[in-house]
């Protein structure tokens, strides 16, 4: 069975957190989402922000305008999940354990819809 990047970050994350190295683990979660964003532009074919990639990189703008282009096609979650993985990353030196966990779903239904997508499950 394949495994996407996403996959693997987020699991790296998962042990990460258990072993209490929240900071980490925060970084890691917002890695998976990056991974995650990146593969839904491809899976999708949106062909304008993987030209923007292709000039820019995968810059905090790019990622953004990849989100939006995709809340088009499913819907507002995609910003809120994306948000969850941005306040992860911004906010990691100061989230306790519960609000890790909560953020943490948010960038667990981004990777699991890349998932879907990449296998083919949606």
């Amino acid at each position: 069975m394949i495994t996407t990047s996403a996959e693997v970050y987020f699991e790296e994350a998962d042990e990460l957190l258990a072993k209490g190295d929240l900071v980490q683990a925060c970084e890691k979660y917002y890695k998976a989402a990056e991974e995650a964003i990146k593969l839904l532009a491809f899976e999708y074919g949106l062909q304008d922000v993987i030209r923007e990639a292709e000039e820019n990189g995968w810059d905090s703008k790019t990622l953004n305008d990849t989100v939006s282009e995709l809340s088009k096609r499913l819907g507002d979650k995609i910003i809120d999940a994306w948000a969850s993985a941005v306040t992860l990353y911004t906010a990691r030196k100061f989230l306790d354990k519960d609000l890790v966990e909560l953020y943490r779903e948010g960038v667990k239904a981004i990777v699991e819809e890349a998932k879907r997508r990449f296998k083919g499950e949606g």
